[in-house]
């Protein structure tokens, strides 16, 4: 397929520091998100059409074939989906593996109408997306960012109750939310996870969430809390070939929401071609960006 655009995700950074088994062989064409437009079909492909315009999350990984920092990327048609109509390939390539990470981790920890979900990193890439398909479920939002700007991106996406972090503690909006009970579901879309402070926001027999587990973590507090800890790690159905049409029908699910302007990706404001890249992928590790930093690969 050839392509148009790719995102840079903080696994990207750490594939590119060869700080994953994942890592691809160097030298290696990193860029796992993709939007663009289908160059030629194998003979078995029956579900799309060559001049499709698609997105998805299919490269950059350990055994696959290159990766979306290139004109052309050869994938697996199973891990495809129509574009949203609504959107530009710019827009569209911020979201397969956010909204994919987004989508699994409210899925498993069962999110339902008139549950209380507090979102750790609502602003972020996998935050943003967790935020707004948790209300899609009915849940009631309590975002918890890093600033008053955050706060704010956080409330227009749909949240209920925003919350800067650095200047306002956890612990009353906890009371006040929820009863003093807790929430049922604790989203961590951080990357960096924080088990205990997870666990002391979760409600007795609690959900908790998180998209990484570097290092060491100690599981008594949730144990003596009853809580279920779910870890999603999104590039099992590219690195291992399971669960790659699973992976097509969740994007072709977004794609709907997002046409009906339900859901909508946040992308920041700086625009980055391909012979930016190294400068993307610093902008990203920097943790300032507003939503997914997007790396423009050419105008189709």
């Amino acid at each position: 397929m050839q392509i148009a655009a790719t995102s840079v995700n903080l696994v990207d950074c750490k594939l590119r520091q060869h700080g994953s088994a994942a890592a691809p062989d160097l030298p290696a064409v990193l860029g796992a998100d993709f939007s663009g437009r289908i160059a030629a079909l194998a003979d078995d492909v029956e579900t799309l059409s060559a001049g499709d315009a698609v997105y998805g999350l299919g490269g950059g990984v350990r055994g696959a074939h290159g990766g979306a920092l290139a004109e052309y990327l050869l994938v697996d048609a199973r891990v495809l989906a129509r574009k949203p109509r609504s959107l530009g390939y710019r827009e569209a390539a911020a979201l397969p593996l956010a909204a994919i990470t987004a989508w699994e981790g409210v899925e498993r920890a069962s999110v339902a109408a008139g549950q209380r979900v507090l979102v750790r990193g609502a602003s972020g890439g996998v935050g943003h997306l967790a935020v707004q398909f948790a209300r899609c479920r009915g849940a009631h939002v309590t975002a918890l960012t890093s600033s008053a700007e955050r706060a704010a991106i956080a409330l227009d996406l749909g949240a209920e109750v925003a919350i800067d972090s650095r200047n306002e503690p956890l612990g009353p909006t906890i009371a006040r939310v929820t009863d003093g009970m807790g929430y049922d579901v604790a989203f961590d879309a951080t990357g960096k996870t924080d088990l205990p402070s997870l666990s002391a926001a979760a409600r007795l027999n609690g959900q908790i969430v998180a998209i990484a587990g570097r290092g060491q973590h100690d599981l008594e507090p949730l144990f003596v809390r009853g809580q279920s800890l779910h870890l999603v790690f999104v590039l099992i159905p590219m690195l291992h070939g399971l669960g790659r049409a699973r992976h097509g029908a969740i994007l072709e699910r977004v794609a709907r929401l997002v046409d009906a302007g339900t859901v909508r990706p946040l992308v920041d404001p700086l625009r980055f071609r391909l012979r930016g890249t190294a400068d993307a992928h610093r902008y990203v590790e920097s943790g300032r960006p507003l939503g997914k930093v997007v790396i423009e690969v050419a105008d189709i």
